[in-house]
């Protein structure tokens, strides 16, 4: 018998490594072999907003100080409301939706999180 997880569509216990993928041979389902540990990173990554809370994917948030909008001659004013969409690594690594502007990145030290309405 394989060491490999059995398949999570048909729960076969036959299935076998292609390149970095698993395959189930009776149903044809293929799925990434990821560890526990890496989802255990994923599941630990933590952005905090310029008030030390912690940030989560639906949450909005204001601006606390005024931002101007790369390539543009706009600017976010302080207070503005972003709903945030996704969590990602890198220095901008809040992907959200400004008010009557649109989406964009923004780094996590310039909001704060907005109390739920």
């Amino acid at each position: 018998m394989s060491n490999f997880p059995p398949c999570p569509k048909c729960h076969s216990q036959f299935t076998y490594e292609d390149r970095e993928l698993l395959v189930c041979p009776e149903c044809g389902h293929e799925w990434r072999a990821t560890s526990e540990s890496e989802i255990d990173d994923e599941a630990t990554k933590v952005v905090k907003d310029a008030n030390g809370n912690a940030l989560y994917e639906g949450d909005n948030a204001t601006l606390i100080k005024d931002l101007k909008v790369k390539g543009s001659s706009s600017v976010l004013k302080m207070g503005v409301r972003v709903k945030i969409n996704r969590i990602v690594d890198g220095d901008h690594n809040i992907d959200c939706r400004v008010d009557k502007v649109g989406e964009m990145m923004l780094k996590s030290a310039f909001v704060k999180k907005a109390k739920s309405a």
